[in-house]
């Protein structure tokens, strides 16, 4: 395993985090035009929508979300104030706490979603090209699955 970057490393390097940096703010500028919601929003209601009756345990969507515990439960008590989303307590565990989605929460995520589909399109995927597309999700996924976690269980 090598431990030194080379110049083209280095610079794929920086290029990929003013990419990223760049793209999210764009993507968080545009949910937050058109629809009122930051862009962490918007990606705790899509992990919300997609897990068994729309509800995951809160540290399951912190470790999603790559926040910390409080993080989470500071964003959590942001979106329960705004409708979105409510807290659940385990009645097997006093532990555990749920976060689900509520019916305001997946209207709100309806209307954001073709509007924000459109901003990935814009400020990322038309950049893509052909032969592009097929080397970055090999590269993402060989970085995803070196690191992949076992599967959690999700509280359904």
């Amino acid at each position: 395993m090598a431990s030194d970057l080379n110049d083209v490393q280095l610079a794929v390097w920086r290029g990929f985090l003013e990419a990223h940096s760049t793209v999210t703010r764009k993507l968080e500028r545009d949910l937050l035009e058109h629809v009122g919601i930051p862009l962490t929003w918007y990606d705790v209601l899509v992990h919300l929508s997609e897990a068994p009756r729309g509800r995951l345990r809160h540290q399951v969507l912190a470790d999603s979300l790559v926040l910390s515990r409080s993080g989470v439960t500071r964003l959590v008590d942001r979106m329960v104030n705004a409708g979105l989303v409510q807290r659940e307590a385990s009645t097997d565990d006093r532990r555990v706490s749920y976060v689900m989605l509520t019916r305001e929460g997946r209207t709100t995520l309806d209307r954001a979603g073709p509007g924000h589909i459109h901003s990935v399109v814009e400020h990322f995927a038309r950049h893509l090209r052909g032969p592009e597309t097929g080397a970055l999700s090999s590269f993402f996924n060989r970085l995803l699955e070196e690191d992949s976690p076992p599967p959690v269980e999700t509280g359904a």
